[in-house]
Parts: structure tokens; sequence; C-alpha cells
């Protein structure tokens, strides 16, 4: 059967011994046949979020005179090699067409300065942040540190769940993350449709996000206004919509627990529409999970997490038969070898570049020629009738 709906799942069961095996088979349900779901009761103050929500749009409303907008310009993405920082809107890009939303990334610092000269250049990645200015927004350094802080640690136990919801040891994935692990975050603003030039808006649907899956383990998305938008597809290619649930977050299974369980556990292609016209912007503040940028394909293929018990990965198998035996949301895979990147940290640079080429203009123009020479291949091939001309298929990104 094909999913129709998100199921919620409450964190606080798996804490109680009685409630934890129930706890658990929902959750395999969840990993195996829908790549989604909502978790509510996830040990978090409301107080927090409620913070983080509005420290979020307070970032937005910084007024629009001259000196703030130059203000704002200060903390722009291409202005470091990072991709940590302000993006105008229309600024990324994702199944190859323009993302209409404007947003502010942040991640968990682990270095205050430049990597070393002979240190790989995916070091860039892991900071500084670019904040707001005190001055201009007091407070939302701290609430954000602490959010961040705290939702490492809820991500890295619910992993240790995913891994007992398969039947592998609890620390099994362990291995692939820092004792000062790097996760990321962003704060995102989708303009309604009628903030958007006719052509973004063309068909009364606007692209917010295009069709994507998430890269790495897992993501845990805050839905910070009442708009829908966020959809989620379905193995018949049907678009199921994921609306804003309070109390909840919504965690999307990344490729990389895809790739890590021999795809017992799925991800799943999803995409954000434009709000409606006159319904006011949405807002989202998805958190991203980390995991070792130093860690090769090589050994994710090979060793990994460890082999999922056969009955297990038989019942995966039966879901597949039964879903017809094929899936229509198949994307490009961050993790894999045989390309140009070797170790995770490479294949995340080179995500990132693809997705702001802005960025990797000014920083890394190197891998933005390869890629863009690499895009032009496939588009020559596909006119040569080498290939079927389908449609680019969605990437793995950050979004939501």
């Amino acid at each position: 059967m094909s999913f129709k709906s998100i199921p919620i799942l409450d964190l606080s069961q798996a804490s109680d011994p009685a409630t934890k095996p129930e706890f658990l088979r929902q959750l395999r349900h969840a990993l195996m046949e829908v790549g989604f779901l909502y978790l509510k009761n996830v040990g978090e103050a409301e107080e927090l979020f409620e913070q983080v929500i509005a420290q979020g749009k307070a970032f937005f409303d910084i007024p629009a005179e001259e000196k703030q907008e130059r203000y704002r310009l200060t903390i722009e993405m291409k202005n470091k090699k990072s991709f940590l920082g302000y993006s105008q809107l229309s600024a990324e890009i994702t199944a190859g067409a323009v993302d209409h939303r404007e947003q502010l990334d942040l991640a968990t610092e682990q270095q205050s300065s430049p990597p070393k000269p002979d240190a790989p250049r995916y070091y860039n990645l892991l900071g500084p942040n670019q904040w707001p200015s005190e001055s201009v927004l007091p407070g939302f350094r701290a609430v954000y540190q602490e959010y961040m802080r705290r939702m490492g640690a809820t991500s890295i136990y619910f992993t240790s769940l995913i891994a007992e919801a398969i039947e592998l040891p609890r620390d099994a994935f362990d291995k692939y993350f820092d004792e000062n692990q790097h996760h990321k975050l962003k704060i995102v603003k989708y303009p309604d449709l009628s903030q958007l030039d006719p052509a973004a808006a063309a068909g009364g649907q606007g692209q917010g996000v295009g069709p994507h899956k998430d890269s790495m383990l897992s993501s845990y998305l805050l839905q910070a206004s009442e708009h829908r938008g966020l959809q989620v597809q379905n193995v018949r290619g049907e678009w199921i919509d994921c609306p804003p649930v309070p109390g909840t977050l919504v965690v999307a299974i990344g490729q990389g627990l895809e790739a890590l369980t021999g795809g017992v556990c799925t991800s799943t292609t999803h995409r954000v529409l434009s709000p409606a016209a006159g319904s006011g912007p949405r807002f989202s503040i998805p958190f991203f999970q980390g995991v070792d940028l130093d860690a090769d394909f090589e050994d994710l293929e090979t060793v990994g997490v460890g082999q999922v018990p056969e009955g297990v990965r038989e019942q995966r198998r039966r879901i597949i038969e039964a879903a017809g035996g094929e899936r229509l949301d198949d994307v490009e895979f961050t993790f894999r070898t045989g390309g140009a990147a070797k170790t995770l940290g490479e294949a995340t640079l080179r995500n990132r570049v693809k997705s702001h080429p802005d960025v990797g203009e000014r920083w890394y123009p190197d891998i933005l020629a390869d890629i863009r020479a690499e895009q032009a291949a496939a588009e020559g091939k596909k006119d040569s009738g080498g290939a079927p001309a389908t449609e680019v298929p969605p990437k793995a990104v950050e979004a939501h």
C-alpha cells in the first residue's frame, strides 16, 4: 500500500519500558513505508519553540530602510566560504529551477577561524556563522545556539531509536558522529504568490523548494506558521500534504540513512509549494542532523553500520513488492561511490555549490565549472538520444 498520510509518533513513549516496544513498531513502519513522520513530546520546553519562532520571524522583519538593508547584506552567504549566512529571495536552485524563498543558514560551530591551508576544502563548511548583530536582534544568537545544542542531542538520541527499531545495536550509528558534531539549521521565509513575479507564479503554483530528498541521516522541521505547502511523494507519485500539527516536529529520513541501512529505511522525495496569494508568507525552521564529513564512501557502502537482520530486510522487500516492486521517487544519491567525490564532505560541498552557484562562482569556481560541465554533458546525451528525455531528477539538498 502507498501511504496517504504522515504518521504521528509520541517520543515520550520511548522512555517508558511499557510503551517502548509499540513506539519502536510504529517507528519501523514509518521508516520502511513512509520516510516521514511527525514527532510529538520531544522533551523541549514549549517556551523554547516559541522563542525560536519569534526570533526567526524577527530576522525577516528587520526594517527595510537603506541602513538596515545594508546591514543584512553584510551577512550574505556569498561573503564566506562556509555556505552560512543570509540568502536573498530566489537565490537557490533545486531540481533545475529557482526556489522562491529567502533564508538564513546557521550551524553548530566547530571552528572560529579558517581551516589550515592543507585541510580538506570541505572543512570550510564547519563555520563560523554569520550572526545578526545583537544590537539589531537582541537574544537571537543565544536562542539559536541553545536550540541547535538541544536538537543535536535529540537527533542523536532519535538515531539510536532508529537503530533499535530495525534491530541494530543502539550505538550502530555512533561511529559517524564527532564528539562536537556539526549540525545545520535554516530559518526560511516563503513569500506568497502575490509577492512573486507573474512568471514565478504561473499556473497558480510557485516553487518554494523543488522536489528533493535530504542528504544526511535525518532532519527535524519546526513549521513556524499555519500555512500548508510541504508535500511528500508516495511510491505512486502522488503528493501527500504534510500540514502543520501543533506541538510536533516533522522528521524526514535522509539518503544517508537509506544507504547505511541497505535500503531498509526509505528517504522520500518532498517539496514545498509557495503560499496562496494573499495568505502571507510561510515560515519554517528545519534542523539537519550532521555526520562526520571525513567519512568515505567505501566505508559507508561496504562496512557502514553492519548488516540489518534478515527478518527486517525481508519485511522491507515485502513492502516494496506490495507497492508494485518499483519506486517513482528515486533521485540521484549523495552517498555513493564512483562519482567525483570520495568522502561525504566532498559530496556535501559539491551539493552546496550546485544549490548556491553565486557562492560557487566566488569561492569554488573550479567545482562549479566541473558541475556545469557534467550538466552540459548530461543534457547533450539526452538530446542525442543516448538516454531517455526525462526530467532532471531531484537532488539531495537541505530545505523544507
